[in-house]
């Protein structure tokens, strides 16, 4: 009698991650051409070559550091029938769904932590530092953020009861959210302010990548913005061309070279108070123009 495999324990198939991925890197390079939502401050050429040099040291080390810790701690998971969601004894369907939801939940707070907690903002900070935003920068973390969340990962797995194919479709889901709403994409204002209070958008992102404090402590959801609904984090009311993006004193081109930027946590840093911004006379859950 053949031996029935368990379908959770399998991973999504590399194609259809690869259909996925592609499209949505082919779509939004696309988008970003046809309708930039900021102008560059930076040669892009330049900015690109820099984050995919990110991208190949940051895939190095997903590959060599959190992929050989947390794929076989889900398939011990599911094994097991360890974890929260396995208590609940839901149909597959409705497990990788609530899957999802935990894990895109549990990195809303592990990204909170990221700015709170100084160590973590040293090694987070790089991702900040671009002085444009685009689809490039969703791929810009430092190797030392990556292996600092290994621990994370491991946690998110293990105490949610994350499968193989929920975790599996988790990153694929992830990956194309980061790619989307980092992207220079200017959607319809009148389908983007709707859309935002469903899914992480361009506009919505950008506001955290801002150079102003209070603007960088707001929207910090990856895939679903619910999570800054419930903490009241949501922060949309702000004019898209009053937007400068990247960290205060941090604005200077010269500093932010691979090997500078590579070098930031090690080194002594000082905060610069960054400029103040008079809120507009809206709601923060309504998107500015």
């Amino acid at each position: 009698m053949a031996r029935t495999v368990d379908p959770m324990r399998r991973e999504l198939p590399r194609w259809l991650n690869a259909v996925l991925i592609v499209g949505t890197v082919a779509t939004v390079a696309v988008m970003e051409l046809r309708r930039p939502l900021r102008k560059e401050r930076e040669d892009k050429l330049r900015r690109n070559g820099r984050n995919a040099a990110f991208a190949l040291i940051a895939a190095t080390t997903v590959g060599l550091a959190e992929k050989p810790a947390v794929v076989p701690l889900a398939h011990h998971v599911q094994k097991k029938g360890l974890g929260a969601v396995k208590l609940l004894g839901l149909p597959p369907w409705a497990e990788v769904a609530l899957s999802v939801l935990l894990l895109d939940y549990t990195l809303f707070i592990w990204h909170v932590l990221t700015h709170k907690i100084p160590l973590l903002w040293r090694f987070h900070k790089p991702h900040h530092v671009d002085l444009d935003l685009d689809a490039s920068t969703a791929l810009r973390f430092h190797f030392g953020e990556l292996l600092l969340s290994v621990p994370w990962r491991a946690a998110q797995v293990r105490l949610i009861g994350v499968s193989p194919f929920a975790l599996a479709m988790w990153q694929t889901l992830t990956l194309m959210a980061i790619l989307f709403h980092h992207s220079n994409v200017r959607l319809p204002h009148r389908v983007e302010r709707r859309l935002c209070h469903l899914i992480v958008t361009p506009r919505m992102h950008g506001i955290h990548h801002s150079v102003v404090r209070g603007e960088t402590d707001s929207n910090w959801s990856t895939i679903f913005s619910w999570p800054d609904h419930l903490h009241r984090t949501l922060k949309l009311n702000v004019l898209q061309d009053s937007v400068i993006i990247g960290v205060a004193g941090f604005q200077d081109p010269a500093q932010l070279t691979l090997g500078k930027t590579l070098g930031m946590p090690f080194v002594r840093q000082v905060e610069v108070e960054g400029p103040k911004r008079e809120v507009l006379p809206i709601p923060p859950t309504v998107l500015a123009v």
